[in-house]
């Protein structure tokens, strides 16, 4: 084992205490509202704390110094079209969620072109959030290799199960103030580590400076090149950036349940903006780690076995002293079960209102909540499993797998909410050929994934508004 006794306490300490932290909100909970939507009580502040912890994941916190330690700063420019996409969801779709008793984001698409839509576009978020989750909590075991020197799935099984335990128990409002408190755990983590290995570096921060331009421009961020197969520009950044961010955000029922967990309209747009900053600050910090890693590592080589996705966590467990070692790894895997609570939370949602009928009086309403505990447990023995597979590079294997689908969903919600004339036929006929051209286009195009939501989502909505216009079956508009 790599790490010392000390640290392995620390670990386990964090984890288990933030379990029985989560677990102490069961009480007060009767009816799916208050599980799924933690009874809109919620501040501001903390959904948008919330929003950062779930979209961050582990991948983000050893993926994305990765992307900085083999190249540069230029995914800052991808967060830039993070923070427009925001913007463009609180103009877009928050005044849509808050016309209606919403408990997911597929009952607006219900309510403009029927069940049969609504449960298509439920069934594609399952698809595309368990794939996708399924990458992040693989990404558990590098962190355990290189802390305890062994491949082990083990580790994926004990926090996925502790996550659940927590998530089963105290439902959306034990999601987001353990959130909050993970937020600022891994966070904290990151600025130490920052701080710890700015003076490991000799020379201190004017050697990263040095160091970074005599490596070609390692703190460089913003190339404006236009270009449809180079992954970090400029336009590829802030347009595919905002398109991703529209569709991940205002589509996909993860992000869009802690929206609907508000107050009112007014707190759900404001917790959507901050994050925005947070995420910006966030990036930012660990891309920064990425490019002083680098410069450590010409000084004293660190050992990646070839994958740069253990560079974070194989500084961590080499050089950082015992019990502020236990300290940042805590951190890591508080950013795993962050991501992992919330994911849980929204699946379960998502199969109870989108595809079963919404309980009737009281004693449905309780038979309702208990079904929707044990279904969370399903997709929590469904993650487990998925995790144990191998992926490729964490981050962006995640990011595009998401994108891949994501764009026949945003697609069907810019029909469903810009066009009147569309139909259930055009939109279905729209989803199905941007989801076609967007797999023709990653298996055999060198077309970067940053633009793949873009691409695909205008295929989908001009597909289907013509379609739309060709279609003769008799339909109601219910919006």
């Amino acid at each position: 084992m790599r790490i010392h006794y000390v640290d392995l306490a620390i670990i386990l300490l964090y984890i288990v205490g933030i379990t029985i932290f989560g677990m102490r909100f069961r009480k007060g909970q009767q009816d799916i509202r208050d599980y799924f939507l933690g009874g809109r009580t919620a501040p501001w502040w903390a959904i948008a704390f919330s929003i950062v912890a779930t979209e961050t994941s582990l991948l983000t916190v050893i993926g994305t110094p990765a992307i900085a330690f083999a190249g540069n700063l230029g995914f800052l420019q991808l967060v830039l079209g993070y923070i427009l996409g925001r913007i463009l969801i609180c103009l877009i779709f928050i005044p849509q969620y808050f016309r209606g008793e919403f408990f997911t984001a597929y009952q607006l698409i219900e309510k403009r072109f029927g069940t049969r839509m609504k449960s298509i576009a439920a069934g594609t978020f399952l698809l595309t959030r368990t794939l996708a989750e399924g990458v992040r909590v693989a990404a558990i075991t590098k962190v355990v290799s290189v802390a305890f020197g062994i491949e082990t799935r083990t580790a994926v099984v004990l926090i996925a199960a502790l996550t659940l335990i927590y998530t089963f128990e105290g439902g959306m409002k034990a999601v987001i103030w353990t959130d909050v408190i993970q937020l600022a755990v891994y966070i904290s983590g990151a600025v130490l580590a920052a701080v710890l290995l700015l003076k490991e570096i000799p020379g201190g921060w004017a050697e990263v400076t040095q160091v970074a331009a005599a490596a070609g421009g390692k703190l460089r961020v913003f190339d404006f090149a236009f270009s449809l197969t180079q992954t970090y520009t400029f336009w590829s950044g802030l347009l595919g950036g905002a398109f991703l961010t529209m569709a991940s955000h205002g589509t996909d029922q993860l992000m869009v349940q802690r929206l609907l967990a508000a107050r009112d309209e007014r707190d759900s747009k404001k917790a959507l903006l901050a994050s925005g900053l947070i995420v910006f600050a966030q990036f930012a910090l660990f891309l920064i780690l990425g490019v002083m890693l680098f410069v450590y590592h010409q000084h004293s080589p660190l050992n990646t076995l070839g994958d740069t996705d253990r560079i974070f966590p194989e500084f961590v467990v080499r050089e950082m002293p015992v019990g502020v070692k236990g300290l940042l790894i805590a951190a890591i895997f508080a950013a795993a079960m962050s991501n992992l609570s919330g994911a849980l939370n929204s699946l379960a949602s998502s199969s109870i209102v989108d595809f079963m009928r919404r309980p009737r009086n009281e004693a449905e309403s309780a038979q309702t909540l208990t079904r929707s505990r044990w279904i969370t447990v399903g997709w929590g023995i469904v993650l487990m499993v998925l995790g144990t597979i191998k992926w490729g590079p964490v981050l962006e294997t995640g990011l595009t797998v998401a994108s891949i689908i994501y764009q026949s969903l945003l697609g069907l919600f810019l029909l469903g909410v810009l066009n009147r004339r569309a139909t259930p036929n055009g939109a279905l006929a729209g989803m199905f050929s941007g989801l076609g051209l967007m797999l023709c286009l990653w298996k055999f195009t060198p077309l970067a994934w940053t633009w793949y939501v873009l691409v695909g989502t205008v295929v989908t909505f001009v597909v289907g508004s013509a379609a739309s216009l060709m279609d003769t079956a008799p339909h109601t508009e219910k919006s």
